[in-house]
């Protein structure tokens, strides 16, 4: 059966049992019939006796033979009667009408045929009706005995079966096909209802079907999937901790060794030529190559990034690829080459002078140029292009990174449908008002939804982005599921806390750390220190720090001599006037804040503004007694997880911006307002003066947040989410094939 076309398995079944009952029915059908008709014919030789019996009686003795004889032929007249006859009481015939069938038909016989039910004589040319009435009320007396034709009875029941076979089939034949026709509709709504609810779009009526019907099995089938989904978070976030192990582990299993693609702007390794023409490997300070190098040690694959030192061309392959990291080679890094126009307009242009300040509240004009987005828009282009060239297969898992590829979701997916793409907006996304300044706003949405997740750091930016497009586009937005159907395609809008790979291995001494970062600003053993790890950057909130560190000075003098703040700013954007303009303001204030609180040998702010390896800063890390993190507006914040992972000593105390994504994470902080110069005055000196005991209370509970909420977890919430997407994509697509099944 499950070999036959789907309206065969319909048809044939239900047109079985309509024969089947055919079949059963047509002998009944002949039995009323020839019922009905032997009543009819005994009604009928009932009058026709009367009558003759009437007749009979107004002729005199003698004529009567004569007289019954012309009224027997003149009886056989009728087409349907075959003989007549009177049989006397003694069982002989009196008279017979012309042509009477005699042959083995006597009264007795004939007496005894009539009282049967039903009275039929089997005649060689077929079925007769046998009626015996007597011709007066006496008993005993003469009796009419009148033979009719069944043989037109045997005609009608053959026409009446054929008429009701006919008729069967044909109501079985209606009957099936509406029965085809409202199950496959029933059947395609319900599939289309089970994919409804696999992609999270909510209940969709099967045809003919209601809330009622359908709601105890669509509750069903979400808490079946509720719990799966609880069940799987609850496993991969078990008390182990997340380790690139898991990770691999996890890709197996899950993922079953997908391939896995990674772009960003900024590449993990960097190879610049030195003044003696020898190679060196740089790896840069960014928060986004902290968090997904991890990733791709443990996952494999392929990083495409701008290849921007001045050795890496001479250190890629043929296809523009390299294999690191270089001491232990594990992923292919594939460069792809920008001009320096190309990079002016792309990543210094509409990047950072446009998308960067619109997203941080940070009250920088955004500057957007018309030349600018359409370099923008080539190079994603052409990183999209090479996301497609690398690909090994028709679906792989991309991740795309950042505000600078905002277009590059849709492209691929144009390119690659089946592809599962996995966004990162690392930095945040502003309310819909503010993101409606950028000319382009619709085309840069239109492409993050391209993605098949779309993560942020913080629900607040999800919701933003949300609300984003529901004033944008015409799109379906389920909140409840945090998907965005748009185009025919859906894309999951969820927050991940980005993190950082736990430290491994034994750090230096604690003691040794303080020694060597007091002998490099040239303070004593006691001296108090803060410390600030950033970027030079507007956004960071560094005039807002360091003025803060005034105003501590301020209402405490007994900290001047006994505490400095180390600023380490690594300078970026330089080319572009805001962050020149912003460095000479921040260079202002240091000299400012030194020359009103210094003293001969002492500063109360070193900047550094220079460039620090990641074990230099774990060592300043380390021998801090204040980490301050004074975002004005931070999509999360990776130095404040730094430092806590840091202090296995269990001392130092974090000092917070609450416009930070870690703050909603990490609340045994400190949590300060920015804005707030002497609340942050306040907050640091608190710091600073802090018990041990609080200390070790706080900084223990931020480590334990911290470790288990690491990087690979990170990662792995993205990707089970993922593996769940392509599996539900499978589900899907084979529902679909079965809903074209002919």
């Amino acid at each position: 059966m499950k070999f036959l076309p789907l309206p065969l398995r319909f048809f044939l079944p239900l047109l079985c049992v309509l024969l089947l009952a055919a079949y059963i029915t047509v002998p009944i059908v002949d039995q009323l019939t020839l019922r009905w008709f032997v009543k009819d014919l005994d009604t009928r030789a009932s009058l026709i006796t009367t009558t003759f019996s009437e007749s009979m009686g107004d002729t005199s003795p003698p004529q009567r033979p004569a007289h019954a004889q012309t009224l027997l032929d003149r009886i056989v007249r009728d087409e349907r009667v075959l003989g007549a006859g009177i049989c006397t009481s003694e069982g002989t015939w009196s008279v017979r009408s012309v042509g009477f069938p005699a042959a083995g038909f006597d009264c007795a016989t004939l007496a005894q045929l009539a009282r049967k039910r039903p009275p039929l004589a089997q005649l060689p040319y077929g079925l007769a009706h046998v009626a015996m009435l007597p011709l007066s009320a006496d008993q005993g007396g003469d009796q009419l005995v009148l033979l009719h034709d069944m043989s037109f009875v045997e005609r009608r029941s053959q026409i009446t079966r054929q008429y009701l076979i006919i008729l069967f089939v044909v109501l079985g034949s209606v009957i099936a096909l509406i029965t085809l026709i409202i199950a496959q509709l029933t059947w395609r709504g319900w599939l289309a209802g089970v994919q409804a609810l696999l992609r999270g779009e909510g209940l969709v009526r099967p045809f003919g079907m209601g809330n009622r019907e359908l709601m105890p099995v669509v509750e069903e089938l979400r808490g079946m999937l509720r719990e799966l989904e609880d069940q799987r978070r609850v496993l991969h976030r078990a008390n182990n901790i997340w380790t690139p192990e898991r990770l691999r582990s996890l890709l197996k299993s899950d993922l079953r060794g997908d391939e896995i693609i990674v772009v960003s702007n900024r590449e993990p390794y960097i190879h610049e030529r030195t003044a003696e023409g020898q190679i060196k490997i740089n790896r840069p300070a960014s928060g986004l190559v902290t968090a997904v190098e991890p990733v791709m040690r443990a996952c494999s694959g392929i990083w495409i990034a701008h290849g921007s030192g001045s050795a890496d061309r001479d250190t890629v392959d043929k296809l523009d690829q390299v294999a690191v990291p270089p001491e232990d080679p594990s992923y292919q890094l594939k460069r792809v080459w920008l001009s320096e126009e190309e990079e002016a307009g792309y990543y210094f242009g509409f990047a950072n002078e446009g998308l960067w300040p619109l997203c941080h509240i940070a009250h920088v004009r955004p500057v957007f140029r018309a030349s600018d987005w359409e370099h923008y828009r080539a190079v994603n282009q052409r990183f999209a292009d090479a996301v497609v060239s690398a690909a090994r297969t028709e679906d792989p898992v991309v991740l795309v990174q950042d505000y600078h590829f905002a277009l590059v979701p849709r492209m691929v997916r144009e390119k690659l449908p089946r592809a599962t793409i996995i966004t990162f907006w690392h930095i945040p996304w502003p309310n819909s008002e503010s993101f409606s300044i950028c000319p382009w706003r619709s085309e840069i949405v239109d492409g993050l939804l391209g993605s098949t997740i779309l993560g942020f750091h913080t629900p607040y930016h999800c919701k933003h982005f949300t609300e984003t497009v529901d004033h944008l586009l015409e799109a379906n937005i389920e909140q409840e599921h945090s998907t965005i159907t748009y185009g025919g395609h859906q894309t999951l809008v969820k927050n991940y806390p980005i993190s950082i790979a736990w430290p491994e291995g034994a750090m230096p001494p604690v003691e040794a750390c303080r020694q060597e970062l007091r002998e490099r600003i040239g303070v004593g053993a006691s001296h108090l220190i803060a410390i600030g790890v950033d970027r030079f950057d507007y956004t960071k909130g560094l005039i807002e720090r360091v003025s803060a560190v005034a105003v501590m000075l301020e209402r405490h003098p007994d900290m001047i001599g006994r505490f400095s703040l180390v600023q380490v700013a690594a300078p970026t954007r330089s080319s572009l006037e805001e962050y020149r303009t912003f460095h000479e303001r921040m260079d202002k204030l240091v000299q400012d804040v030194n020359a009103r609180f210094g003293q001969p040998g002492y500063q109360p702010v070193h900047l550094f503004a220079t460039h620090h390896d990641a074990v230099t800063l774990q060592r300043y890390y380390r021998a801090a007694d204040a980490c301050m993190v004074t975002s004005l507006h931070d999509g999360m914040n990776l130095v404040c997880k730094e430092f806590i992972a840091a202090r296995d000593d269990e001392r130092g105390v974090l000092l917070l911006s609450r416009f930070a994504g870690a703050a909603d994470e990490l609340p045994d902080a400190l949590i300060i307002n920015p804005y707030s110069i002497e609340d942050t005055a306040d907050a640091l000196h608190e710091a600073l003066t802090m018990s041990e005991a609080e200390q070790r209370d706080r900084m223990r509970s931020l480590r334990s947040t911290v470790q288990h909420n690491n990087v690979y977890l990170w990662a792995a919430d993205m990707l089970v989410d993922a593996a769940r997407t392509r599996l539900r994509e499978r589900i899907e697509a084979r529902i679909s094939a079965n809903r074209k099944e002919p």
